[in-house]
């Protein structure tokens, strides 16, 4: 695997759903089709989710082997009426999402194809490397991307 590759891999789906979301007027927040989360709900989750990948990240580098990465309930998440995905701007967690896709690229820069192996274990998902998470998270984002561009029609 070329690491240059994959961490530009990484930092262009950052800047895909980013573009996506500058595109967006304030009505188109709330808009969703079906079932789907609205745009508002999906760039709230993304900031959850990129929280957990940043410290998921840095457990796989800097812990022993065999690290336990914990997973979390994203649908309830979402669910919260604390937490607010349906009402809360999206500001704050935008800012969240850049930040930490940011400091996350600042580390996989740092990695060595050796160190994709390094690996822990998911309480959901089983054994978990740096390279599952690093196909996860350049994958997420676009597909949550795709799904905003999906709710607009």
């Amino acid at each position: 695997m070329d690491m240059k590759a994959l961490t530009a891999e990484y930092g262009a789906s950052t800047k895909y759903v980013a573009d996506i979301v500058a595109s967006l007027s304030t009505a188109d927040l709330d808009k969703h089709k079906g079932d789907g989360w609205t745009p508002r709900q999906v760039i709230h989750h993304l900031a959850d989710s990129e929280a957990q990948s940043y410290a998921r990240l840095r457990r796989l580098v800097a812990e022993p082997a065999g690290t336990i990465i914990q997973g979390y309930d994203e649908g309830a998440w979402a669910q919260s009426p604390i937490l607010g995905y349906q009402e809360l701007p999206i500001d704050n967690s935008l800012a969240v999402y850049l930040a930490v896709r940011a400091a996350s690229l600042d580390i996989l820069q740092r990695l060595q194809e050796s160190d994709l192996e390094r690996a822990g274990v998911h309480t959901d998902a089983g054994p978990y490397s740096i390279a599952r998470w690093l196909k996860i998270y350049s994958n997420h984002p676009r597909d949550h991307g795709d799904q905003i561009k999906e709710a607009l029609g």
